[in-house]
């Protein structure tokens, strides 16, 4: 099975890193980026008949944040079951409430390792393969290597 992976982040080390740890995973994978939340948003109301499998959603982007993102993808109607996974290097126990409160469905701290940045990317493919699209459990929420 062909996942089809959308990444929004504008760290372009951060995009070649995610994209050398998906070569290495035993799955078959396309990864489309995008560097801003305006393209980000552009890309998912223009791509309608076609969306990606999942979404990883860095938090800290320019022109539009990945807070901003998130809200604005679980209002409108035809993306509202599209798994966005938050992407951050971030660990802020109340950002991470509110994000699950805003109907994220995975939170991953990004890895310094890559075999724990491998790990991370399967498991969400993992999740988002079994889940439904329903949002998990809050304990089931953050994914760790």
């Amino acid at each position: 099975m062909m996942h089809d992976l959308l990444l929004a982040d504008d760290d372009c080390d951060d995009c070649l890193f995610f994209q050398e740890a998906l070569d290495e995973l035993p799955m078959d994978c396309i990864l489309t980026t995008v560097n801003d939340g305006v393209a980000l948003m552009a890309y998912l109301t223009q791509s309608t008949s076609r969306l990606p499998k999942a979404l990883f959603l860095d938090l800290n982007m320019p022109l539009k944040s990945g807070f901003e993102c998130l809200s604005e993808i679980r209002s409108i109607e035809h993306l509202k079951q599209l798994p966005v996974i938050i992407f951050s290097t971030s660990f802020d126990t109340e950002v991470i409430h509110s994000l699950y409160a805003n109907g994220a469905s995975y939170y991953i701290r990004k890895p310094g390792e890559f075999d724990s940045l491998k790990y991370v990317i399967e498991e969400a493919i993992r999740r988002v393969d079994v889940s439904n699209f329903t949002q998990p459990a809050r304990n089931h929420f953050i994914i760790q290597p």
